[in-house]
């Protein structure tokens, strides 16, 4: 069953051991960027260097649209047979708007608020980064379905950080 992981840094050895997944994203600031895990193949490893922030004034790496276009063009390669892993520093904020994004662009227009709800449900813990999220809703042409399902959401549990969680298309 196609599924789509989300963990944050300090997981992902785990993540990569436990769940031998096809495709991984790794979303750090520039700064903080690592290497193509041991192991994995460089060519199914998409790193986006890009910092946490909500507004891009005042950051040198703040999401951009090109962020949400390499992510959207690595994840249509993914065939689903193995797991999709995402991670960013904590597993919260990136890594959930991400996530979010492959799942709207997976299951398609009208879904939003479904997904949103969804990922609510599996990761009472994700914030999702509102920047990227805009910047997909753009990319997907939702006119502001995504951002709107943010706020559907509500507020989430406030950890420090995340726990590998798992999204299964089919349970959407």
């Amino acid at each position: 069953m196609p599924r789509l992981l989300v963990c944050p840094l300090s997981g992902l050895s785990d993540a990569l051991e436990s769940h031998r997944p096809s495709h991984l994203v790794t979303l750090l600031s520039p700064q903080h960027m690592i290497p193509t895990p041991q192991g994995f193949d460089p060519a199914f490893h998409l790193r986006l260097g890009v910092q946490d922030v909500s507004d891009p004034e005042g950051s040198d790496s703040p999401p951009g649209r090109d962020h949400i276009d390499r992510l959207l063009a690595f994840a249509r390669h993914w065939d689903g047979q193995a797991p999709f892993l995402i991670h960013c520093w904590a597993g919260i904020s990136r890594s959930m708007a991400s996530a979010f994004t492959v799942l709207c662009d997976r299951l398609g227009h009208g879904r939003e608020i479904e997904i949103a709800l969804a990922m609510r449900r599996r990761a009472p813990h994700a914030s999702p980064n509102r920047l990227l999220v805009h910047h997909a809703d753009q990319a997907l042409a939702r006119d502001g379905k995504m951002v709107a399902a943010l706020a559907v959401m509500g507020p989430p549990v406030m950890m420090t950080e995340g726990v590998i969680t798992a999204f299964p298309l089919a349970d959407l």
